[in-house]
């Protein structure tokens, strides 16, 4: 069989077994999962936001509705209301996360088909990480989307395309503002592997002040949109704010609830600063190290967004994960894989069992379910790690890295 054939055949059936999935009993099951759902993207939020909305009553203004009001508009004029339609969008969503996967893959190898593009659709088809918030209807599906078909554009050379895509999924999601940078520069560079032989490069900048200039400008019309959707700015803290402020300490996989919940408001602004600029820090170091092959950059930066976002779900880490299938050339390079793989089960069977435990039977407390998070986020930060250090040592290459080690 081809591998033009493989993908025909396993694409359809992955997609089809998924949504068949979502017609059990296992999405009413996982629905209010706080691993799988976060007060900005839950979808019954989203259903609560869509009622006041139809009521007359603006749902920003109460504290609890944090989505965007692009989804707010879509889901009350264009995309019908039922959970039946919803697991199908949501389904859709994967389908087409994956086949972008497929189409950077391609694009990064230059062939027009792979024997290994069905692997690479069922990394992210298969990966529980990302299958399990889209059973929950969790809109952190929608967001991983979003990103894989910015970068699908921008390797492919589609500059309006991806820059429109990035300026939605940063409306969606304000932390989504790391991979501005590695996907702007991925458009006027090369999307093929330069892992091994790492050249210096300098962007043009006159090439890219078009498309600041073009993202400001998408930017500026989905928050004017937004603003007649929401009759007026309300929406500005309730979804770009929440990001920053953290003013909904529900528990989840990340890292910022339990600190936040124990600190002393005295200490709070300073603090959500750290945090926030934290992210951001880690820009301009990876896109340095990395300037010959940005798409490793944004790879990368994908993975320190699933690791400190401020409101991570299990979708986060996990298109982090999905995307290692991109660079096969970095697995000799990995130092502890089976270790931070081991790290990842471990985590996944703590926080659920912990998070009952804690909620549901009354026998635990929040130190139970937050040490599981922060297994998880040692399980992360090793995956980021290896990944760092593959993508460096890859340039010396076995013989060289044989050398220096017998010299040590």
């Amino acid at each position: 069989m081809s591998a033009l054939a493989d993908v025909r055949v396993a694409f359809p059936l992955l997609v089809t077994t998924r949504f068949a999935l979502t017609q059990t009993s296992l999405p009413d099951a996982l629905k209010h999962s706080a691993l799988l759902s976060s007060p900005l993207t839950s979808y019954s939020h989203l259903q609560e936001g869509i009622y006041l909305h139809n009521l007359g009553v603006n749902p920003y203004s109460g504290g609890v509705f944090h989505h965007s009001p692009l989804l707010l508009s879509l889901f009350t004029t264009i995309l019908p209301n039922s959970r039946w339609a919803a697991h199908l969008l949501w389904t859709a969503a994967d389908a087409i996360a994956a086949w972008a996967l497929v189409a950077i893959w391609r694009r990064r190898q230059r062939v027009a088909e792979n024997s290994r593009d069905w692997l690479v659709a069922a990394s992210y088809l298969l990966n529980p990480y990302i299958f399990l918030p889209t059973l929950a209807l969790s809109s952190s599906s929608i967001e991983n989307a979003l990103a894989l078909l910015a970068l699908m554009f921008a390797s492919q050379g589609k500059a309006s395309a991806a820059i429109l895509s990035l300026a939605v999924l940063l409306h969606l999601s304000l932390s989504s503002i790391l991979i501005i940078a590695p996907t702007l520069l991925l458009l006027i560079t090369s999307p093929t592997s330069r892992l091994a032989s790492p050249q210096a490069y300098t962007p043009d900048v006159r090439r890219l002040l078009p498309l600041v200039a073009e993202l400001t400008a998408y930017t500026a019309f989905l928050a004017a949109t937004s603003a007649l959707v929401a009759d007026g700015w309300s929406w500005v803290p309730q979804t770009w704010g929440v990001s920053l402020t953290l003013p909904d300490l529900t528990p989840n996989p990340g890292l910022w609830w339990y600190f936040f919940t124990e600190m002393f408001d005295h200490f709070r602004p300073f603090f959500l600063m750290v945090f926030s600029v934290h992210l951001l820090i880690y820009i301009a170091p990876l896109c340095i190290k990395f300037q010959h092959d940005m798409l490793y950059a944004a790879f990368l930066l994908i993975g320190v967004l699933g690791t400190f976002k401020a409101y991570p779900t299990l979708s986060d880490p996990g298109l982090y994960l999905s995307m290692h299938a991109l660079f096969p050339e970095v697995y000799p390079h990995f130092r502890h894989p089976i270790v931070t793989a081991l790290l990842h089960l471990h985590a996944a069977l703590l926080m659920p069992m912990f998070h009952h435990l804690w909620l549901a039977q009354g026998t635990g407390n929040a130190n139970f379910f937050y040490a599981s998070t922060l297994v998880f986020a040692c399980a992360n930060g090793a995956a980021l790690i290896e990944g760092v250090w593959a993508g460096l040592r890859i340039a010396i290459g076995p013989e060289k890295e044989g050398y220096s080690v017998s010299q040590e």
